[in-house]
């Protein structure tokens, strides 16, 4: 009889622990889409900041190889991703687009190309901002002010891709930042009901001399261990759902870096393990303090 009781105990132990494990890993398993949709609007910020693209209109005096050799001068800017020399052949193709042909342009101007030949350029990431692009201007006009005429770009697009990818990058952050509270108490609540099993025991070791630094050591371990499966079962849980997206969706393609991935991998191990390290140790401390009569 005290056998089947035993074996009994030992399963309802077991049973616990591996919901705990489940109801963990589905937790940082939500964190995880969240924190993912940050990464990704940040890398789909990246790529709109990389393809910001200003403009250096130069003084009717200037001919095609003073322009060519700016060019080239800029190329040595830490501040420029690319720079290009746009010939007025090729500015005229830029100008028509698809909706009306380059030839049809020229004719109306009798043949002559009306688009002087410029330099473009596209600045790096850390740049790509509105007081970057406005420190890029002076820098040029300081250089060149007496070969330019114009230095432009889109204001509305530079402030557009900072403050709207912005905006998106605070919502995902406070959608984590509230997950993470409400896993905090489901999680807690989970490993108090784990630990409650063993009540007795953590009581027992107690009375018979054990120290709280000895008696907690052993779940705290199981708690990393814990936190650390949950993370990684999240993990595969995660990159599953994103390899089925891409291979069901087809207007959608998810890619990460192994830098990101990396990233996303640890940032869902530490919070498992903090979650579940910190609520094993309160839980030790209610059971610890409580007194005898009251564990039954």
């Amino acid at each position: 009889m005290a056998a089947n009781v035993d074996k009994l105990n030992k399963r309802g132990v077991k049973s616990s622990y591996v919901s705990t494990i489940i109801g963990i890993s589905l937790v940082l398993f939500m964190i995880g889409i969240v924190l993912g949709g940050v990464f990704g609007l940040e890398n789909i910020q990246r790529q709109a900041k990389e393809n910001l693209q200003g403009d250096l209109f130069f003084k009717p005096e200037m001919n095609p190889a003073d322009i060519k050799q700016v060019e080239q001068e800029l190329n040595t800017w830490e501040q420029f991703n690319e720079v290009f020399y746009v010939s007025p052949e090729r500015a005229i193709e830029e100008f028509s687009g698809q909706d009306q042909n380059a030839d049809n342009i020229l004719a109306i101007f009798e043949g002559d190309n009306p688009l002087p030949p410029t330099v473009g350029f596209k600045p790096k990431v850390e740049f790509a901002t509105l007081e970057g692009m406005e420190q890029i201007k002076a820098d040029l006009l300081a250089n060149y002010g007496d070969r330019l005429d114009e230095v432009s770009y889109d204001e509305a697009s530079v402030k557009s891709v900072n403050l709207g990818f912005k905006q998106f990058v605070y919502l995902f952050g406070a959608i984590a930042f509230l997950l993470i509270i409400v896993a905090v108490a489901m999680i807690n609540n989970t490993i108090r009901l784990a630990l409650y099993s063993k009540r007795f025991s953590i009581k027992t070791m107690q009375l018979v001399g054990a120290t709280s630094g000895y008696i907690r050591r052993p779940f705290l371990i199981q708690a990393i261990g814990i936190g650390v499966l949950s993370g990684l079962i999240a993990m595969a849980l995660l990159f599953g759902m994103f390899y089925a997206l891409n291979n069901l969706v087809d207007s959608l393609e998810i890619t990460y870096s192994i830098q990101m991935f990396l990233i996303l991998l640890g940032s869902l191990l530490i919070i498992g393990v903090i979650i579940t390290y910190i609520s094993t140790w309160f839980a030790l401390n209610k059971y610890l303090r409580m007194k005898l009569d009251d564990l039954y």
